[in-house]
């Protein structure tokens, strides 16, 4: 039980997904290859609105079914998300792009091995890519394949070397089975990236804090960001530490029985 209970508070970081930069923890994640930094000040449910209303105005525009369904993600919408991409799949069957949104979604929404299938078919073998690697590895850790999914990774960053979401998802592998020195080390090098974004540092920051180096951790988090940024990412840095120290204590509370039968 207690790798249950480990596994469970750090899928947190895995189920955003390349989800949008708010202020909630959701978006403390592995990536799925989405290019979706945008600023804290950014209104989701704004570009909701205006996707809705494209969408509504021609559903069977893929690419406004593709940006409805990230904006229905964005703003915590994971089984709407889903409906709208699986029917503009099957108007669009050979649309990739629409194929690896759907297959994002439905990892999002914790349909993992179906997402794995749809991400599989959203790329060819002759023509990878590595984004969608990166993904369908994200989505084997969750499904406890942890040596399968270091394999996709590795694949990913032979096309992207060095790429620090590829990286950190890489790190993140490691955190979920429990290796935290090869995590953080993991992590290190894909925080120093210049092109390593918010999620990097934090996913370095939880690694760091996890081993017990808790100031350290808040210093990680907090450099060279304006004070309301770092005060926000300190917040979110702290949320999920304390979810993990409760995952332990809740573990912690069950019968030995029980602990033993969910290992």
């Amino acid at each position: 039980m207690e790798r249950a209970a480990f596994a469970a508070s750090a899928a947190i970081l895995l189920l955003g997904l390349g989800g949008c930069q708010t202020a909630g923890t959701s978006d403390i994640t592995g990536s799925l290859g989405e290019k979706t930094e945008t600023s804290r000040a950014a209104d989701p449910r704004r570009e909701l609105e205006g996707s809705r209303d494209r969408f509504r105005a021609n559903p069977r525009d893929a690419e406004a079914a593709l940006q409805y369904g990230k904006a229905l993600r964005a703003t915590g919408q994971k089984s709407q998300a889903v409906a709208v991409l699986e029917q503009a799949t099957i108007a669009h069957p050979g649309n990739k792009a629409l194929l690896a949104g759907y297959g994002r979604a439905l990892a999002d929404n914790g349909n993992f091995q179906q997402a794995f299938d749809v991400l599989t078919r959203a790329h060819t073998p002759d023509d990878p890519d590595w984004r969608i690697l990166s993904a369908q590895g994200a989505v084997l850790d969750q499904l406890g394949r942890y040596e399968e999914a270091r394999q996709y990774y590795s694949s990913a960053l032979k096309i992207a070397p060095e790429e620090p979401s590829v990286l950190s998802n890489l790190g993140l592998s490691y955190l979920l089975a429990r290796d935290l020195p090869k995590a953080e080390e993991i992590m290190r090098r894909a925080n120093g990236r210049t092109d390593a974004d918010r999620r990097v540092r934090l996913n370095l920051a939880l690694v760091v804090g996890l081993q017990g180096r808790l100031a350290e951790a808040e210093s990680i988090v907090k450099a060279d960001r304006p004070v309301e940024e770092a005060a926000a990412d300190v917040a979110d840095l702290n949320r999920l530490l304390s979810r993990k120290g409760k995952a332990r204590a809740d573990a912690g509370k069950l019968p030995v029985a029980a602990a033993g039968r969910s290992d």
